[in-house]
């Protein structure tokens, strides 16, 4: 029931009377882990692999257009009869240059993956040895 002029605070907690007078037991002498759960090395190569993830699709395709696929690898080959044809378009390819930037992005994932990977199998045989101690 509300009573006008007070204010109800259905989330407010009272404490039980037990709970607020005992305290937890710190008189043992044990060592508290205040060491981080995901070492920084690890964030320092995820933040690596996120930048490369970025960067490395980006500068392929961009630099693979300019140089690669420009179209002047086709002015060069102009001389052979099947190239020929392809020599009149000199803007760039972007469809292979697409392909080239997806295929350093899975090149770059699967780096990651191994990585990872291999971390985790240092972990382990981490902990085997802290177990066998």
């Amino acid at each position: 029931m509300v009573v006008p002029g007070r204010h109800s605070n259905p989330n407010r907690r009272i404490p039980s009377s037990a709970s607020s007078e005992e305290k937890p037991d710190v008189s043992d002498n044990t060592i508290s882990d205040t060491s981080p759960a995901v070492p920084a090395e690890t964030i320092y190569k995820l933040l690596a692999f996120t930048f490369a993830m970025i960067c490395a699709p980006l500068g392929a395709y961009f630099l693979s257009i300019k140089t690669i696929f420009s179209g002047e690898l086709y002015t060069l080959l102009s001389m052979c009869p099947t190239v020929r044809s392809r020599s009149d378009n000199a803007k760039g390819n972007a469809t292979f240059a697409g392909g080239l930037a997806a295929l350093v992005a899975n090149v770059v994932l699967i780096a990651y993956v191994v990585v990872a990977w291999q971390e985790d199998k240092e972990d382990q045989a981490k902990r085997k040895e802290k177990k066998g101690q």
